[in-house]
């Protein structure tokens, strides 16, 4: 059975992986030009390198801590003296992660979805131009507050549930300086109105010049939301510098990104899944913690479909049996 997965990132792939095993087709669409999602990485030419979505993830427990140990194994993340206590990230980016699970299955990337379509024989999915199906089940694996204008038209619950669990923006920079900025620690957690400033290339499998990534805090990315990209890089840099206790260093390279759905809050009780509809909903709003809760949701809401459609043959069996 084919099924349409809406989405491309941590949550989407492991319910793609998970599905595949027991014998599924998944077929992947992302609005995104490259793998990444919310770990996304910019990396140049000339070795300036950015991790500027997730910042690292924890060994976390149970299946997610196995998934972790097999990644670790296969030279996919690192440990992180510099960063976090038990903090990995992806080598050589955090955008690692995504390409790697991308392989093997059919992703359509560069593939906004605007409609899905339920009929007679199955799904339709739909954008710009394109149109795909049938598919015999269908997970939105976006955002919530993507998802949520998604389900709204097929299951009316599921849609409130995704409309519920909120997202708070983040402002972020990409910066990278002609001197290392020896005096200020790698990182710089919750001053001010920076909640987050790393320097990228204190990581494992980096290289180059000295890059920043610098996050600004919820209130902060809220009432400057629709500020101009330039203005806010300046600002930051200079709330950055203020907080770092140093002169504004001299850039070679600013760029600021705006994460509009950066951190989920208010999660519900795990995936989505209408086993009618066969239409299911995953992603970190699903769950608590962040890549983990992300890949726990998509994984979970793989096992209630291949229990629910081994189910439901058993029962049309019994049925008529007894009819």
């Amino acid at each position: 059975m084919k099924v349409a997965i809406v989405g491309a990132g941590m949550a989407g792939l492991a319910c793609a992986g998970a599905l595949r095993v027991q014998g599924y087709e998944p077929v992947l669409f992302d609005k995104g030009r490259r793998p990444g999602g919310r770990l996304s990485s910019l990396q140049l030419e000339d070795g300036m390198a950015w991790d500027f979505g997730a910042q690292f993830l924890l060994a976390g427990e149970g299946a997610f801590a196995a998934q972790v140990s097999a990644w670790r194994q296969a030279g996919l993340i690192a440990p992180w003296p510099e960063g976090p206590e038990g903090a990995l990230v992806g080598v050589p980016a955090m955008s690692t992660l995504v390409a790697a699970q991308c392989g093997g299955h059919d992703v359509r990337f560069g593939a906004q979805v605007q409609r899905i379509e339920h009929g007679g024989d199955g799904w339709q999915v739909s954008g710009p131009g394109w149109r795909e199906g049938p598919f015999g089940a269908l997970i939105v694996a976006t955002p919530a507050e993507q998802a949520a204008p998604l389900l709204s038209l097929h299951d009316l619950a599921m849609a409130r549930e995704a409309a519920a669990a909120r997202s708070t923006p983040c402002w972020t920079v990409m910066a990278a300086f002609d001197q290392p900025l020896a005096a200020v620690p790698s990182v710089l957690r919750d001053a001010g109105p920076i909640a987050w400033a790393a320097r990228n290339s204190s990581k494992p499998g980096r290289t180059g010049r000295e890059c920043w990534v610098i996050q600004a805090g919820a209130q902060w990315s809220a009432d400057n939301l629709e500020c101009d990209r330039e203005a806010v890089a300046e600002r930051l840099l200079a709330l950055f510098a203020a907080q770092a206790g140093i002169e504004p260093p001299s850039t070679i390279f600013l760029k600021a990104h705006r994460w509009r759905f950066a951190l989920p809050y208010g999660q519900t009780a795990g995936a989505q899944w209408n086993p009618v509809l066969r239409l299911g909903a995953c992603g970190d709003w699903c769950l608590p913690g962040a890549i983990e809760g992300a890949w726990r949701s998509g994984t979970d809401l793989a096992a209630r479909i291949a229990c629910s459609l081994e189910a439901a043959p058993a029962e049309s069996q019994r049925l008529s049996r007894t009819g």
